[in-house]
């Protein structure tokens, strides 16, 4: 009986990294193409029908292309980080209730939130083990930017936690079914998003690519392959992170095609964003999280304790 019960699990996730793939691969042709329009021309139309197939074609070649050594580089470390990258970014997903044979958990809050701190070290990683001053600048700089932004994501996280009484993703699903949190903490929606933005390095906290005074940041010395990995892992983040605001402020019905359609949205903003604003400054950075989104998202905290223990004493 339990190998049946692996055989499904070992479907399922398979399954279910193939389809994150593909997604990535599309909407890393989304991107392209919103760009395109964003900026008054027509982005991958060439390849197949409308520049469909590109983002496979694009795959190929990276892949088939060769694979560089930097001479003074640590081997191990410098070829282990984008494979334990893409590894991590595709582990997150296993947290979310599929209701399916896949594994779902009472603990899917805590896991998300240890999985995605631990994405710190494979930047960091790849960033010192190019033996590059670039690149290990733009490690460092990625890395204190994603520790300062993890404070504030934690915090708004254990604001609905503590709403709920619980840390299970089901309970999340099942407290919005008449409301959704969103109308109950629209400030903390916008800066969840701000700070998935800067999670997830994109435009404008883009600081660890900051190809303008970095030379693409800690990803320089990586060619093929291993930039491939790296890419799809950062992509893959930027949908889990839809995924996780639609979960959280937006109902979360894992049943309903419209919670898909609200995930392709939050995906759409995240490109949107990247085609209209510029990068911020890196002081400016720091001090949003630390004197702007950490009051922001501690107050609220506060408020949903005194919420919670005005409706124990009243009522409970």
């Amino acid at each position: 009986m339990w190998f049946v019960d692996f055989l499904l699990v070992f479907l399922s996730a398979v399954i279910l990294i193939i389809c994150v793939l593909v997604g990535v691969a599309f909407l890393t042709l989304l991107e392209r193409k919103v760009l395109g329009y964003i900026q008054i021309r027509k982005g991958p139309n060439k390849v197949g029908f409308m520049g469909i197939p590109q983002p496979f074609s694009d795959a190929i070649k990276l892949f088939s292309k060769e694979q560089t050594n930097p001479i003074m580089s640590n081997y191990w470390s410098y070829y282990l980080s984008p494979v334990l990258n893409l590894f991590l970014a595709l582990l997150l997903w296993m947290c979310v209730p599929f209701f399916s044979g896949f594994m779902h958990f009472s603990l899917g809050m805590l896991f998300f939130l240890c999985v995605s701190s631990l994405g710190v070290y494979t930047v960091m990683m790849a960033g010192w083990s190019s033996n590059s001053n670039y690149s290990l600048l733009g490690g460092l700089r990625s890395v204190a930017q994603t520790i300062s932004y993890e404070v504030s994501l934690a915090l708004i996280l254990l604001s609905f936690l503590v709403l709920i009484t619980g840390v299970s993703i089901f309970d999340l699903v099942w407290f919005q079914t008449y409301i959704w949190f969103f109308m109950l903490g629209l400030p903390l929606a916008l800066v969840w998003f701000v700070s998935s933005l800067a999670e997830t390095n994109r435009t404008p906290f883009d600081f660890a690519e900051g190809e303008s005074e970095l030379v693409s940041g800690f990803n320089i010395e990586y060619s093929s392959g291993g930039f491939a990995l790296i890419f799809l892992a950062e992509y893959s983040n930027i949908l889990f992170m839809s995924l996780m605001f639609s979960l959280i402020f937006l109902g979360g019905d894992l049943l309903s095609i419209i919670f898909f359609a609200k995930v392709l949205y939050i995906s759409f903003l995240f490109i949107w964003v990247r085609g209209t604003l510029p990068r911020y400054r890196y002081d400016k950075l720091m001090y949003l999280a630390w004197k702007g989104f950490l009051p922001v998202s501690l107050n609220y905290l506060m408020f949903f304790f005194g919420l919670k223990f005005l409706y124990f004493s009243l009522f409970v």
